[in-house]
């Protein structure tokens, strides 16, 4: 993940301290992306430790979009880290909020991925 510090200007630190009682740092925080790249406000809560990287993303009336998901993607982590959403088991599915999805990315193992081929066709250079 990036260091969080290099986003400060989405940063919140006024809900920092109300929900954590603290400010985030280069490891954690809040965040709203808003802005003209923005369609909606999307607010973030991203935070890297215990061997995991993780971002949650949530709007108050629907999910995100698969844009938008992939916006935050592009912006919390690095170009060449992979990032993905789990789809856990029914009885270990926790869910504090019903419009949120997250982004996970295991610090010391590179997440495996399928063959390119298996995905779909190569586009065709134009």
């Amino acid at each position: 993940m990036r260091p969080l510090n290099l986003l400060d200007v989405y940063r919140r630190r006024d809900m920092e301290r109300r929900h954590y009682g603290c400010e985030g740092d280069d490891t954690c925080g809040m965040f709203i992306l808003n802005g003209i790249q923005f369609k909606r406000a999307l607010k973030v809560v991203a935070s890297s430790g215990e061997g995991w990287d993780h971002v949650s993303v949530s709007l108050p009336d629907r999910c995100p979009t698969w844009e938008e998901m992939e916006q935050v993607k592009r912006l919390f982590f690095r170009e060449g880290e992979t990032a993905m959403q789990l789809h856990v088991p029914p009885t270990d599915h926790i869910s504090h909020h019903p419009y949120c999805l997250h982004l996970w990315r295991p610090q010391d193992v590179e997440i495996p991925r399928p063959p390119g081929w298996m995905v779909g066709p190569e586009s065709e250079a134009a």
